[in-house]
């Protein structure tokens, strides 16, 4: 791992909208890349670009200090004004040899992400990664580089619990929804259209819920989440004279005063005594206290739902350490891994070199006394050849190996 290099841009030092300006667009990357390949001497590299960091993963022979990193940003010419290229060299982060190696596998098993144990952060990396491979930029190194980062992070994923329970509000609010075992076809009110209600109606619709009625206060708006969950539209006004009665209700709106407020609550009952179930993810909440207060109902909002993430987020960290344990494990059996390979690589013309010896005895050294042979004698002596030649291939590889593992 001795010229494995990493130069990375991320959440932990960069403001994320200044850190946006470093995002290369798939039209460019190609370019790009190619340019900083063949003007700075790197000979495989791939690019990982996220909301949340910009990383370069590459090999390269020479010193990663600030002149070759402000060159590298000028050879990437992404149009920075002066103060972002300062900024950006200051606040960079390089990593290298076996320090690179585990950073990679820290952001791939999600140990640096902004919320730790997503996985979605290795599905990037490895599209990314592909992307690169596609285009030519990447070799056999960061092939054996990517198998080994793929199979630890499944390693992490699998053997510990750092992904296990959820954080977001969202994914909350629905598994407590899940909890109350509602049916297929109740029916769901949605006050409000915009980015929460629309995750957390994706969440219904993908588990077969399809009675939707959507209220928003511009029209436009619940017709195009309603469209895409198959519901009905109304505009916000038109919720307290809702008479199709309801069994849930889920309801974000940046409204400053209750939207569900005692008589508003009490018409859409229309007489309806049973138990039914609020989810309010608005701050401030949506729904009145005295509703929850005078009637009875399951009411899941956003204070309760906090406290179940913050248990959550600390019972992920406490995870890290199992976490690191693995990707220790990792990174020192790769390390004999790639010595394997380097001795594969080493002796990879060994067996051209004795298919050549085996050639030159048969049709030149030895071949008139072959030619005076019977058939049988020279078909024996054509197996004998043969068995020789594998032995002689696969016995000077076995005994590097032996040899590496002992040593190591």
């Amino acid at each position: 791992m001795e010229y494995l290099k990493i130069i990375a841009f991320t959440h932990q030092q960069i403001d994320l909208k200044a850190l946006g300006k470093l995002v290369i667009c798939e039209q460019t990357l190609d370019d790009r890349l190619r340019n900083i390949q063949s003007e700075l001497n790197i000979k495989e590299i791939f690019y990982v670009g996220t909301c949340n960091r910009v990383e370069f993963i590459f090999t390269s022979a020479d010193e990663v200090n600030k002149a070759f990193i402000n060159r590298f940003l000028h050879v990437l010419d992404m149009g920075l004004p002066e103060e972002y290229m300062e900024q950006f060299i200051e606040n960079v982060s390089v990593f290298e040899k076996v320090e690179a190696f585990n950073h990679l596998l820290r952001i791939s098993c999600s140990l640096e992400s902004l919320v730790v144990g997503e996985k979605e952060i290795l599905a990037q990396v490895r599209k990314a990664y592909e992307a690169c491979r596609v285009a030519g930029f990447t070799g056999d190194y960061m092939r054996m580089i990517m198998n080994r980062v793929v199979k630890t992070a499944k390693e992490v994923y699998t053997n510990t619990n750092i992904s296990k329970n959820p954080v977001s509000i969202v994914s909350l609010a629905y598994r407590k929804l899940r909890e109350l075992n509602m049916c297929g076809n109740s029916r769901l009110l949605i006050i409000g259209a915009g980015e929460t209600n629309k995750n957390i109606a994706q969440y219904l619709k993908k588990h077969k819920y399809s009675n939707f009625s959507i209220f928003n206060r511009t029209i436009e708006k619940a017709e195009n989440l309603a469209k895409d969950l198959n519901g009905t539209a109304y505009p916000l006004s038109a919720l307290a004279d809702y008479d199709q009665g309801f069994d849930v209700i889920i309801t974000c709106t940046g409204a400053t005063e209750p939207i569900i407020t005692e008589e508003i609550y009490a018409k859409l009952l229309k007489g309806d005594t049973c138990k039914k179930v609020i989810v309010d993810l608005a701050i401030p909440n949506d729904t009145a206290p005295e509703v929850v207060e005078n009637f009875p109902l399951h009411y899941i909002e956003v204070e309760s739902l906090k406290e179940v993430a913050r248990k959550n987020i600390q019972e992920r960290y406490d995870e890290l350490v199992n976490a690191e344990h693995i990707i220790d494990e990792n990174i020192k059996d790769f390390e004999s891994v790639l010595r394997q390979r380097k001795i594969e690589i080493a002796m990879s013309d060994v067996p051209q070199k004795i298919k050549d010896i085996k050639h030159k005895a048969i049709n030149a050294v030895f071949a008139d006394e072959i030619n005076m042979m019977d058939d049988n004698s020279r078909a024996v002596l054509e197996r004998v050849m043969d068995y020789m030649e594998k032995k002689c291939i696969t016995i000077p590889m076995v005994m590097a190996k032996e040899i590496l593992v002992k040593n190591s």
